[in-house]
């Protein structure tokens, strides 16, 4: 065999089959992960933040990471951490989210400022902005920007519903002016959408005082004494029927005590009253998160969700 620089279409295939041997077929077309990690997707203040973006390849459709343009584009999944708003290890859930890349969607999670740095909005609006960037860039890492759906666990939950909601509206905090951060639908995981009622989580004994997580994301305040705040902050409390949102799916474990699953039949008694589409999927036995949320049959339900948002 002449040693030269071989593509991979001229080399020559080894053909011997010593007795014995085994041989395992494949197409090609068999999905592995690439991943990228901490990718900056915009500074505020001085302060990075960083995407961790999970792209699927095959040996017939591989991720090229020098090319300015892939030649796929991939459904775009983008996954808030959820951190009770606080400072998140956005490595937590990689293994868990590429199960997802390997089902074929570029999958990219996203880093906010937490309640230290800055109250609510300013989780969603980051999100907003991490959608941007991947629209933006949509070509570099294989993503069909028509594709695209927000998702997030716990404070991401709420943080993703948030991101949705929100509408451009000329804030400096849009750091890809020209770029909309619209998505095809929503998937929220156990989220802390609601901090209405007292026991909407069971066991945060300091539920709506200052130095609760609720408290510390609206600035330190005591919700208690200021209900209007607790109102601004609940999702349910913002959907009216003229409210612009993509489709919901809504997973939550049924003996979650961390997050009260009532809040999330609350809030999905409010989008369908409010003539929005929306689907709840309790997961019986489940606590506040854990691999119940991330088996085949719940990657299927995604999967069948994401693609009939995208028509």
């Amino acid at each position: 065999m002449e040693v030269k620089e071989w593509s991979y279409e001229d080399f020559p295939e080894f053909m011997e089959r010593p007795e014995g041997v085994e041989v395992i077929e494949t197409t090609g077309d068999e999905t592995g992960v690439c991943y990228l990690h901490d990718v900056e997707y915009v500074r505020i203040d001085g302060k990075p933040l960083y995407l961790q973006i999970l792209i699927p390849t095959s040996r017939n459709g591989g991720f090229d990471q020098a090319a300015e343009k892939q030649l796929f584009a991939a459904p775009c999944f983008v996954f808030v951490q959820g951190s009770a708003w606080r400072e998140q290890n956005v490595y937590g859930q990689l293994a868990q989210v590429a199960k997802l890349a390997a089902k074929g969607y570029v999958c990219a999670i996203v880093e906010y400022r937490h309640s230290g740095i800055a109250g609510f909005p300013a989780q969603a609006r980051d999100t907003r902005n991490a959608i941007r960037y991947l629209r933006q860039n949509a070509g570099r890492y294989g993503i069909d920007p028509e594709r695209m759906v927000v998702a997030g666990d716990s404070s991401g939950g709420h943080t993703a519903m948030w991101a949705a909601m929100l509408q451009d509206d000329g804030s400096t905090d849009n750091h890809f002016p020209g770029v909309h951060a619209g998505v095809k639908g929503i998937v929220n995981f156990y989220g802390s959408t609601s901090v209405m009622a007292a026991d909407s989580n069971p066991m945060t004994t300091n539920h709506g005082l200052p130095d609760s997580p609720e408290g510390m994301v609206m600035g330190g305040q005591n919700l208690l004494e200021h209900p209007e705040l607790a109102r601004a902050l609940s999702v349910e409390c913002n959907i009216h029927g003229d409210t612009q949102l993509p489709p919901v799916l809504i997973f939550h474990g049924t003996k979650d005590r961390v997050v009260n699953c009532e809040g999330s039949a609350i809030l999905y008694r409010r989008l369908r009253e409010t003539g929005h589409r929306a689907r709840l999927c309790l997961v019986t036995g489940a606590d506040h998160g854990g691999p119940e949320f991330w088996t085949e049959a719940v990657l299927e339900k995604v999967d069948e969700f994401c693609n009939s948002c995208f028509g």
